[in-house]
């Protein structure tokens, strides 16, 4: 999450071309759609072009994630052109075929049918306006902005000598523990957004004017319409999760600040206030974890897990055969041997690659591979886990036809992922032979865990939410920043450390703003894996507090699995939660069952401080 991969700014760069129909496919289709135009539409008709389409789309994505896995793997001039133009191929086709497809849009069709012509339309992150000039400007817009960011360095001395990027940037923040020093930090980032606060009420504007061509009420419409409900009814479903944890994460807000104040002093990190955004480890304070040696509830936990891989003497493959065997104990099968020949485990020394760890569906079929660089550590260790989940769904639904091989909504994959890597726990330790008997209890686990998971809940709700009163005119421009920062205090319980005006653009200085990517799939995203997780153990019959429960070695709890997962997108996502839940909402109690020790653990350490904000 914290790490995007380089294939969304190539899909953002790929929109110049899209939008401005600089590719001969859009001119290429233009004569055919005239003719298509000028007959009344039918049944057959739409469903021969449903047919025909998704033949035509498979093809174009294997070439594009065959060019995307070379370009990974080998990073040169070249590789890249080569990537972004198979990109253009599948994003060009998509926009072209939204557009014929809506002649459709009035037609009595099968659910099914129609299903696959909804999604088609919203798989557009961007639709474009119908008029050539604006469809270039907005192109131009959306590629500059994202470029800025990519781009963007602070110079402390005004000398490009000294410039600092956002890694330089962000490691202050993870390892600094002077106020100053980290003040000055998170000021320099926001420095390289504020050009971008012009271009952006421009891009709102012809945004929007795509998005009510295809008819929604603006872009948040489009984004939240992918739900299966109504855009409406999707914010409310939001909030409604957010207020099931909102009491456990203004308890760790509390802790932290007291641990904060402690540390900083308490003029700078006042009770009852929120917590200046530049101490929490973190460029955009969108999780803790990197200030976990100031809040750890014990000075030393029992469990080392990179200690264990290391005495044991793993090494990267043996890793990832230890997953596979996870997946293998739920009753699934062993990866395909294409699987071990063409996946990337270590940083080959003789090339530059893409090191952010993935997972890849080449053919949509069976050639699933990961692409890592490895190391034997803990957080390793996990992320292989989470890695194999989404190969797993991948070829649980390579039954499907385009349209409908993904996950039940955007949030589910990262979810599914997640949700396997909570069964890494002492109790599988122990069951893989890793470990001879149970560690001591510890609450230093839980708290490392709830300050990746349970700080990023506010920050997940409120990227989209300052998006949607900005998509439908609710916020104005006049108004950016000070909202941004209005939901900031609202949800996070924090402020920025110097005052902040209408000339600066904070929103901008996060990647998903910057190159226009929703964000509500995380929040989704990490309450659905608590809520899976909850189910797969009540399925295996886990006894116990829900933190210590591992599915290893339960075929049933595969069983149920799989079946969610062979659902992929064909039916609404309420059907396919069921399927795992029986349950037809998500549901953010599940968090506070597994917390539910930590909670406790919190609500006494914070019995004399004044909490809120």
């Amino acid at each position: 999450m914290n790490n995007i991969t380089r294939i969304n700014l190539i899909l953002i760069a790929s929109i110049v071309c899209i939008l401005t129909s600089s590719l001969g496919l859009h001119s290429a289709f233009a004569d055919t759609t005239k003719v298509e135009k000028s007959a009344k539409p039918t049944a057959d008709e739409a469903r021969t072009f449903m047919a025909s389409l998704e033949i035509e789309l498979l093809d174009l994505l294997i070439a594009s994630e065959r060019s995307e896995w070379v370009k990974s793997t080998n990073i040169t001039y070249d590789t890249d052109m080569l990537a972004a133009r198979a990109n253009e191929a599948v994003m060009a086709y998509v926009s072209v075929k939204a557009d014929e497809a809506r002649r459709f849009d009035g037609l009595k069709l099968d659910v099914s049918l129609r299903r696959k012509f909804n999604l088609l339309k919203l798989r557009l992150s961007l639709p474009a306006p119908s008029d050539r000039a604006k469809r270039a400007e907005l192109a131009k817009l959306a590629t500059e902005m994202s470029s800025m960011y990519g781009k963007g360095k602070f110079c402390p001395q005004g000398e490009s000598k000294d410039c600092l990027t956002l890694g330089d940037l962000s490691k202050t923040l993870a390892t600094s523990r002077d106020y100053d020093e980290l003040k000055e930090a998170w000021v320099g980032w926001r420095t390289t957004s504020k050009p971008m606060r012009e271009k952006f009420v421009r891009f709102v504007e012809l945004a929007n004017e795509g998005a009510r061509e295809f008819g929604f009420g603006d872009l948040g419409d489009l984004w939240k319409s992918r739900y299966d409900m109504p855009p409406d009814e999707f914010e409310k479903e939001i909030n409604r999760l957010w207020e099931q944890v909102r009491p456990l994460y203004e308890q760790l807000h509390c802790y932290a600040r007291t641990r904060l104040a402690a540390e900083y002093g308490a003029d700078k990190v006042p009770s009852g206030k929120p917590i200046p955004a530049h101490l929490l480890g973190n460029m955009w304070s969108q999780d803790f974890a990197n200030i976990f040696d100031l809040l750890a509830p014990e000075k030393k936990s029992a469990f080392n897990v990179t200690g264990i891989l290391q005495d044991k003497k793993i090494d990267e493959r043996g890793i990832v055969r230890q997953a596979e065997a996870f997946f293998v104990s739920l009753g699934l099968d062993p990866l395909p041997a294409t699987f071990w020949e063409r996946s990337m485990f270590t940083k080959p020394q003789d090339r530059e690659v893409v090191c952010h760890a993935s997972a890849w569906d080449i053919d949509w079929l069976d050639d699933l591979r990961i692409k890592m660089c490895i190391e034997i550590n803990a957080e390793d260790f996990t992320t292989v886990h989470h890695e194999l989940g989404h190969n797993y769904y991948q070829r649980a639904y390579k039954h499907l036809s385009a349209l409908f091989a993904d996950s039940a909504n955007d949030g589910f994959h990262e979810a599914l992922g997640d949700t396997i890597a909570l069964s890494v726990t002492p109790a599988y330790f122990v069951d893989i032979g890793y470990l001879d008997k149970m560690p001591a209890d510890s609450l230093n686990p839980l708290m490392q865990r709830a300050l990746d998971k349970i700080a990023f809940l506010p920050f997940g709700l409120l990227v989209d939410q300052w998006r949607f009163d900005v998509f439908s005119g609710r916020v104005g421009p006049d108004q950016y920043n000070a909202h941004w920062w209005k939901l900031r205090t609202k949800y996070q319980g924090i402020a920025p450390p110097v005052s902040r005006s209408e000339k600066d653009f904070d929103p901008g200085a996060k990647y998903h703003v910057a190159a226009n990517v929703p964000y509500t799939r995380y929040f989704l995203a990490t309450i659905l894996q608590f809520q899976f997780h909850r189910a797969l153990c009540e399925i295996a019959g886990h006894k116990g507090p829900l933190h210590t429960c591992s599915i290893y070695g339960n075929k049933e709890a595969g069983k149920r699995l799989n079946d969610m997962m062979e659902m992929g997108m064909g039916q609404p996502w309420p059907d396919a939660i069921e399927a795992l839940t029986g349950q037809r909402q998500m549901d953010a109690t599940a968090i506070i069952d597994y917390f539910q020790p930590l909670l406790d653990w919190l609500e006494e350490q914070n019995k004399d401080a004044v909490c809120g904000w």
